[in-house]
């Protein structure tokens, strides 16, 4: 295939993106600004750098990450088998060297005929087919470009973000259904607080241990999301008159105004995802999960989602691209953080994802729509349903997943049904494809 299709930035996504279409004889020209131009992030001049951690989450394959490194390994990630050959001992979870898994990462893009490097920042979307992958930290010539492409009021600048927890993990008898104002059953579900509880809450958010953020991450922050625990030291009953606010709401269980209230909006359509509507927060995740658990209601919460607050540019995909990521009327995709797909791995899977959709455009095969059943099924559509309001940087998780036709009782067997589904509907889809060389 003659082909050139030019690759944005050599980190996960970038980097398995190339790999892939190489694999499928595609020339690629893969742009990485580093080591002439870098970020305060990055360390070394080798693609597919870890910056955070070294962990790429669970290994179980009951858990929503856990399957999605099933799906990556059936469709022949070339990053997932860098990272199991780079892997150090962690328990149930998939932790790398990352010096080993760049280097191996590097070797491989460096060494493929097909691939080829250019050292240097770009300033424009280029020409032709490419896969934008630049992430959170897309140079601010680029990040420019792609803005005047989606346009700007699409553009969001990430600064914090509020946790998700699961339904089912919400004590239903506690937490009551009520839109402020309504009668009966309303769009949100309401957390009590008595006073007592109110002021011990404030305390334990007041004294609990912070992120430090770098001075890069702190320069575009929006006074209009501070942190909830920024709010309160502004004043005992500041969260009381702002998110926290009981007023047009009646607890069920006392027939009176609560003294204060955590609402929690559905995520998604299904409901199986809750976000604690105000409670952007900058708490090191140990402590969301200390303090936030103090909030009646959610003594036994599982946060799908942590809160966090760094700075992050990303598009808001829902609205300005297309299923496959693409920007409408061009012929360029973005892939990985850029798009708010968020996670190591979920990194990985958005350039192989759109490494297949821009090979299928290539050759005029059908778009590549993965079952939703799945997890990088579910993220992507996620991730482009124009349905998902105040869209956020999302991982995978059951809360994306649609439910069950049929609810199992008992979580150890429910995560396997949604794997064992998973996994069905995978390889029923792509024994459709063999159009896209993933044998």
């Amino acid at each position: 295939m003659q082909n050139t299709v030019t690759v944005v930035g050599a980190g996960l996504a970038g980097s398995e993106c190339a790999l892939q279409l190489a694999k499928r004889g595609v020339h690629v020209r893969l742009f990485e600004q580093r080591p002439k131009s870098t970020s305060p992030a990055h360390h070394t001049d080798r693609f597919a750098e870890l910056v955070c951690s070294n962990s790429l989450k669970s290994t179980k394959a009951d858990s929503a990450a856990g399957i999605l490194k099933a799906e990556l390994a059936r469709m022949g990630s070339f990053l997932l088998g860098f990272a199991r050959e780079a892997a150090v001992p962690a328990g149930g979870a998939l932790a790398v060297d990352r010096d080993r898994f760049s280097v191996l990462v590097t070797e491989a893009i460096l060494g493929n005929p097909l691939i080829e490097v250019a050292r240097q920042e770009v300033s424009e979307i280029p020409a032709g087919p490419c896969v934008i992958a630049a992430g959170p930290l897309c140079a601010d010539a680029l990040f420019t470009a792609v803005e005047a492409a989606v346009g700007k009021s699409h553009m969001s600048f990430f600064d914090a973000a509020a946790p998700i927890v699961s339904a089912e993990s919400i004590d239903r008898d506690i937490a009551f259904s009520q839109s402020r104002y309504e009668e009966g059953v309303g769009d949100y579900l309401n957390c009590p607080m008595d006073k007592e509880e109110y002021e011990a809450f404030i305390d334990a958010l007041l004294g609990a241990e912070r992120v430090i953020a770098r001075d890069f991450e702190q320069k575009d922050l929006f006074c209009a999301c501070q942190p909830v625990e920024e709010v309160a030291r502004t004043g005992r009953d500041a969260i009381r008159f702002g998110a926290l606010k009981p007023v047009g709401l009646t607890d069920p269980r006392t027939g009176r105004r609560p003294w204060a209230a955590v609402q929690l909006r559905a995520e998604n359509e299904s409901a199986q995802a809750f976000n604690l509507v105000g409670f952007q927060t900058n708490l090191t995740w140990p402590e969301q999960r200390r303090v936030f658990r103090m909030i009646p209601g959610l003594e036994d919460a599982e946060f799908l989602r942590y809160g966090v607050m760094h700075r992050n540019s990303f598009v808001d995909s829902p609205h300005v691209l297309d299923r496959t990521f693409r920007i409408p009327g061009t012929e360029a995709r973005l892939a990985g953080q850029i798009c708010g797909t968020e996670g190591y791995v979920e990194a990985i899977a958005s350039g192989l994802l759109a490494a297949l959709n821009t090979y299928a455009e290539l050759i005029g095969a059908p778009v590549v729509s993965l079952p939703v059943t799945g997890s990088l099924g579910s993220l992507a559509d996620y991730a482009t349903d124009p349905a998902t309001k105040d869209y956020q940087p999302m991982h995978v998780n059951f809360g994306i997943y649609p439910p069950l036709e049929q609810h199992v009782r008992d979580k150890a067997k429910r995560r396997q049904v949604y794997a064992d589904r998973a996994a069905a509907d995978l390889d029923a889809y792509l024994a459709g494809r063999s159009d896209l060389g993933l044998a």
